[in-house]
């Protein structure tokens, strides 16, 4: 896996995978301190902005299909909260419409994918939900713009899509928060994304700021979805629970209960910290990053203090 590192005072940088089409520009990184401040991850697997020449050329509508592909400058909000609270972070580099890691490697429409000689490595089955809606592995459609690819993609392209930007960013993701539950006993992946304003934000039934998922509890301790709903109801947010979004691949990978390892979703509506044209940075960012930052300390409070004993113990 090809790694680069350097260091920040007393954290580390580190970038990881390959964005095909690139000399090299890491798909992902990671930014961890060395003392490991708490035991929660904050992952950001849809901010992705590093657009190929050959990706934009094929897409049909390279301007509005990327703007609402991606969770449009949310890791902005997170690399604000991991500076506040010492949480390591994952980012994601390559878009979305290149490779979406919130997908199986399987859910894909393989009618949008020409055959070839260099095999994924993946069985050539019926798309899944997700692919047959157009979001699969590798979008195909959106609502409103159609088709998004002016042909097929290669066989081999995906292949390198997988190889270098899918697959070490989840084995770098379950790697993190192993070494967090090792090291506390416990931990918490907070994958965060953003969503379009669900609706009027005032009458009688106003839309969502936040949408806390957790796969109807697959995927996270009960507690914590209670803690992180109350938290922003005090803060004057209204936030609601896996409706309109649960999670998705990466809460079912990833978060394991069980094994110590709990996982939400936090959906965080672009309205708070976007302009009003929802394309750039807004006079919301740093007060959305406070409340953000805010929740990230009070769930690392619970995780740490229902952690194992004998792990904290040694801390």
């Amino acid at each position: 896996m090809d790694r680069r590192e350097t260091g920040l005072g007393e954290s580390a940088k580190a970038a990881f995978g390959s964005i095909p089409g690139t000399e090299g520009m890491p798909a992902f990184s990671l930014r961890r301190r060395r003392d490991a401040a708490m035991p929660v991850l904050i992952a950001v697997p849809h901010a992705g902005r590093q657009y190929t020449d050959g990706l934009l050329a094929r897409l049909r509508h390279p301007g509005e299909a990327s703007l609402r592909l991606e969770d449009r400058y949310i890791d902005l909000v997170a690399e604000g909260v991991s500076r506040a609270t010492g949480a390591p972070l994952l980012v994601a580099h390559a878009p979305r419409a290149m490779i979406d890691l919130n997908r199986a490697p399987d859910d894909i429409d393989w009618d949008m994918v020409a055959t070839g000689d260099s095999p994924t490595g993946v069985a050539r089955g019926a798309a899944g939900r997700r692919a047959r809606s157009g979001l699969g592995l590798v979008p195909r459609r959106l609502p409103g713009l159609g088709e998004l690819w002016s042909g097929q993609l290669a066989e081999s392209e995906l292949t390198a899509r997988i190889a270098g930007v899918h697959r070490p960013y989840h084995q770098a993701l379950a790697r993190t928060l192993e070494a967090l539950r090792d090291r506390w006993g416990a931990a918490l992946l907070v994958d965060l994304h953003s969503m379009p304003p669900l609706g009027p934000k005032r009458g009688a039934d106003p839309a969502a700021d936040f949408v806390i998922g957790d796969r109807f509890g697959a995927a996270c301790d009960s507690r914590l979805a209670r803690v992180a709903l109350d938290y922003l109801e005090r803060e004057g947010m209204l936030a609601v629970h896996n409706r309109p979004y649960a999670g998705g691949y990466v809460l079912d990978r990833h978060g394991s209960p069980a094994r110590r390892i709990d996982a939400l979703q936090l959906e965080v509506c672009r309205s708070l910290y976007l302009d009003r044209h929802l394309r750039e940075p807004g006079a919301g960012l740093a007060e959305t990053v406070r409340i953000v930052s805010a929740l990230v300390r009070r769930l690392a409070d619970e995780v740490a203090g229902g952690a194992a004993p004998s792990k904290l113990a040694a801390e």
